[in-house]
């Protein structure tokens, strides 16, 4: 029997990783500080998970200035897109094959 665990993505264990994936999966570029908000984190605790999420090619990066402010934002790779969507469906099978849903 294969391991119905598997295909679930050690990436996408944390919330903070998981949300930020969610968010950046149905916007081409969210800046920083929009997703900081969004998912009611930290500067660093977002920064930290963001950069496991880059090292990984699931997130790219683009860093500008707007007049003298720095402004970053991020977007969802195609790798990461198709990575959080094995993910999601690695979850959902979990839920229908131990009769947690209908």
């Amino acid at each position: 029997m294969k391991n119905i665990l598997s295909d679930l993505d050690k990436a996408f264990e944390n919330r903070v990783r998981l949300g930020a994936m969610s968010v950046l999966m149905v916007n081409d570029w969210v800046e920083f500080t929009a997703l900081k908000e969004t998912l009611e984190v930290t500067d660093g605790n977002l920064a930290s998970h963001l950069g496991g999420l880059e090292k990984a090619g699931y997130v790219q990066v683009r860093k500008a200035f707007i007049g003298r402010k720095p402004n970053t934002s991020y977007a969802a790779t195609d790798k990461g897109k198709a990575a959080f969507q094995q993910h999601l469906n690695a979850l959902e099978s979990l839920l229908k094959n131990n009769g947690l849903t209908s």
